[in-house]
């Protein structure tokens, strides 16, 4: 693996190797796990999945069989959600998911075009008052459950004061849509930057800003628990990038 994040094979792995092996990683676990999963939905076999095959395998049962009223409703609730996700995903609108488009409906984050999506979900996830907006106590909520009505941890306090400082950013008490984007979805916060500048930090003996494969190997502990090895289970099979 040290071998091949070394991309122009000098010997050394730079912030930059690792940034992009990290995404390289990141993007082949979505399409393993779209392609995993695709034959459970693709009944017909045309390469394609309409919304009528991923309704039918996804909640055909539950709609027809389950008479609990409660789990009715659950998934009456969760069928239009889901819906609404599909049809953002498939962009030619022809109600049929390419493997690319699938992606999209099963990894929403990660495509540009489904971002309002994220956001939404995410608002009416949270806001249990459903006034389109997130308040400090829904927004704790949604992390903690004081049942004991008790006093807080330290770190709900924390949290408390990093919605004031830092999610309600035009200090009107709660979040709209936008804060929460700037929240969830950061726009100057590169996931794969930030973890390849910390594996270098820490593993950089010499402090020389780049990595020798000793480096690493003296570290293994550090790769092991981090999405440059897949979190370890790259290291137990064999593939080539």
């Amino acid at each position: 693996i040290v071998d091949r994040i070394d991309d122009n094979k000098d010997g050394y792995i730079t912030t930059e190797e690792l940034k992009t092996w990290i995404k390289r990683v990141q993007k082949r676990y979505i399409y393993e796990n779209v392609a995993k999963v695709w034959k459970d939905y693709d009944l017909n076999k045309d390469d394609k999945i309409a919304w009528e095959e991923y309704k039918q395998a996804t909640y055909g049962y539950y709609l027809e069989e389950f008479q609990d009223a409660t789990d009715q409703h659950s998934f009456k609730k969760m069928l239009p959600r889901d819906e609404r996700r599909f049809k953002t995903a498939d962009l030619d609108g022809d109600l049929a998911a390419t493997r690319e488009e699938f992606t999209a409906f099963l990894h929403p984050e990660e495509f540009e075009h489904m971002k309002n999506i994220v956001v939404l979900e995410t608002l009416e996830d949270i806001d249990k008052n459903e006034d389109g907006f997130v308040d400090q106590d829904e927004y704790i909520a949604d992390m903690f459950a004081n049942e004991e009505g008790g006093p807080e941890p330290d770190w709900v306090i924390t949290e408390r004061e990093q919605f004031s400082d830092f999610r309600d950013l035009n200090k009107d008490g709660k979040m709209d849509k936008d804060e929460i984007q700037h929240w969830i979805l950061p726009q100057d916060y590169d996931h794969a930057l930030a973890e390849a500048r910390h594996l270098v930090y820490e593993s950089d003996v010499d402090k020389d800003q780049k990595l020798t494969k000793e480096e690493v190997l003296d570290n293994w502990n550090m790769f092991v628990g981090s999405q440059a090895t897949n979190y370890g289970e790259d290291l137990t099979r064999n593939h080539d990038e």
